[in-house]
This record gives C-alpha cells, sequence and structure tokens, in this order.
C-alpha cells in the first residue's frame, strides 16, 4: 500500500515521457510520501513504452500498464485508478500542460477532508483563441444541459479519495466515459485548486476536432436526455407552423388571392428543409442506440498486454 497513486495516461508520448517522470518524481519525493506512479501506455506507436518500461526497472516506484491496442483517454484513466493502490489517487496527463508542482497543494486540501480535489484553470496558455473558446462554450452548455453540476475550466487534473475511487470502480459500468462527469455525478465533497496551464512540453496535443467533438458528444449523452426532448420540440413546432401555413393558404385560396400554382422550388427547398430536420432527428437517436448497443455487449473496458512492476 502507498498513500498517493499518479495515474498518468499516455498515447505517443516519446518526446515528454522523461521529464514527466523527473518532475512526478521530484514532486512526490519531496512530499515525504509513499507513491507510486502509473504510467498507462495506451496503445502508443512510437518508443513510449520502451522508454517507461525502462524507467520501470530503473525505479520500483513507477508501475506501467499497457494496453493491447489504443482504448482511449478515459479508459486509459479508469484502467491507473483500477489497478492503483493509493488512499489517494491524482490524475495527470503527461504532457506537463498540468504541473505536477500543484499535486502538493491537492494532497492539503485533501487532508483537510475534502474527497475531490480539481484543478481549476485561470489561464491557459499556448492554446489557441478557438480551443478556449469552444472550451468555455461546452463547459457552460453542458451545465445547462445536465442535472449534474461540473466545475467549469477543469480537466481530468484531480485527487481523489480512496472511497470516490472504489466508487468509480465498482459502480460504474459504463463504456463510453466522461470521468470527470461521473465523478461529479457521484457527489463526494469537493474543492478547487487554481492554477494557470501550461503549453505543451513537446510534441503535439492528442485531441484534435475529431476527438473533441467525439468527447463532446460522449459528455452531453451521459449526462443529458435534452437532445432526445429536442426531437419532441422540433416536432411540434413544425407541425404547428405546417397547420398555420395551411390554413393561410386556404384562406388566401378563399378570398381568391391565391390564384397561381406555387412553384417547384420552394416546394423542393421546403422538403429537403424538413428531410434534413428528420435525419438530424433519427442521428440524435441513432447515437443514443448505439451507446445501449456498446452496453449490452459486455465487452471488457479494456485489455492489458502486460504489467510491469505490480506484485
Amino acid at each position: 500500500m502507498c498513500i498517493v497513486s499518479v495515474v498518468v495516461p499516455m498515447y505517443n508520448e516519446e518526446e515528454v515521457i522523461m521529464e514527466t517522470y523527473k518532475r512526478l518524481k521530484s514532486v512526490m519525493d519531496g512530499t515525504g510520501e509513499t507513491y507510486e506512479l502509473i504510467f498507462v501506455n495506451d496503445g502508443s506507436r512510437d518508443k513510449t513504452r520502451d522508454l517507461a518500461s525502462a524507467i520501470c526497472y530503473k525505479d520500483k516506484n513507477v508501475k506501467l500498464i499497457d494496453f493491447a491496442r489504443n482504448f482511449g483517454h478515459q479508459v486509459a484513466i479508469s484502467a491507473g485508478m483500477d489497478n492503483s493502490c493509493g488512499d489517494a489517487v491524482v490524475v495527470i496527463d503527461a504532457d506537463l500542460q498540468d504541473p505536477p508542482e500543484v499535486i502538493p497543494q491537492m494532497m492539503a486540501k485533501w487532508r483537510e477532508g475534502y474527497d475531490v480535489v480539481y484543478g481549476k484553470r485561470l489561464k491557459r496558455e499556448g492554446d489557441s483563441f478557438f480551443k478556449k473558446f469552444t472550451a468555455k462554450v461546452f463547459y457552460r452548455t453542458l451545465n445547462k444541459m445536465t442535472d449534474t453540476e461540473i466545475p467549469v475550466d477543469t480537466g481530468d487534473f484531480r485527487l481523489i479519495d480512496r472511497k470516490v475511487c472504489d466508487a468509480l470502480k465498482n459502480s460504474i459500468s459504463e463504456k463510453n466515459r466522461y470521468v470527470r462527469g461521473i465523478i461529479s455525478w457521484l457527489g463526494f465533497k469537493s474543492a478547487p485548486v487554481e492554477f494557470v496551464r501550461e503549453k505543451r512540453f513537446a510534441g503535439t496535443t492528442k485531441y484534435p476536432l475529431k476527438k473533441m467533438l467525439k468527447f463532446a458528444g460522449d459528455a452531453i449523452m451521459s449526462f443529458s436526455l435534452k437532445p432526445l426532448k429536442l426531437a419532441t420540440y422540433l416536432g411540434v413546432g413544425i407541425s404547428i407552423a405546417s397547420l398555420i401555413y395551411g390554413i393561410v393558404l386556404v384562406i388566401l385560396k378563399l378570398c381568391g388571392v391565391l390564384s397561381t400554382v406555387m412553384g417547384w422550388t420552394s416546394i423542393v427547398a421546403i422538403s429537403l428543409f424538413f428531410n434534413g430536420i428528420i435525419l438530424m432527428i433519427l442521428g440524435i437517436l441513432g447515437s443514443y442506440i448505439g451507446r445501449i448497443y456498446e452496453e449490452v455487449k459486455g465487452r471488457p473496458l479494456y485489455v492489458i498486454q502486460e504489467k510491469i512492476n505490480f506484485d
């Protein structure tokens, strides 16, 4: 057993892994507490796995979970938590945008009695205007769409108590995970620690636009049914508008105002508009049904190829 487990999900992080290890080791040695660093290799295609393995053989405080393939960032976090032994578990990305030096502040809050201590970003260095804007809109939109209050301007960088980790491991089985949202949903006593998010130490982001959109979709569909209700609202609204439009045409015809045949262009435009709405609604329904399909298949959340330094 140890006091603190630090979970570090990694995907193609060969350029930063050594610096990440050095800074984490320096910070954790400075706490004077027993600890473990759990690197989770999420199917990297570069030398991440080899470098992590070499670190493990030199430092027994470092452990490695090597996935059989890429299962995703949120699943990698879950695997690290599942295999941790600390009284507290810290999650931090390998890119060093979230500074390891904040961890002692989180531990201090934890000792005050908080079960969840999350990092709150005061400023995001190095991120583009587009990423900052979309992140701001996303977090606030998500909070308006769900009854679960998820802190804004936060990521997965946080410390959770052992009982929170056990609740996440034993009570939550969903496949398409939004971990920070699930932790908020569990409802334990929480507090923020503010920090300035730094530029990426090296390498490129592992969250391009496509993955960001999927991540946002997982978050919204995991915590809100409002997209489904939107289909109902659109259906009712279109029906009322169509009824009013029909009544207006009848009145105009009876009054002799409407005497010419309407053109095909407007008919085709209206048809395409409504067909687009129908397809959008079917897409929303399909996304929810697809998530149900993923759950009922009963496949494991992840498959581990190798574990190093685990007893």
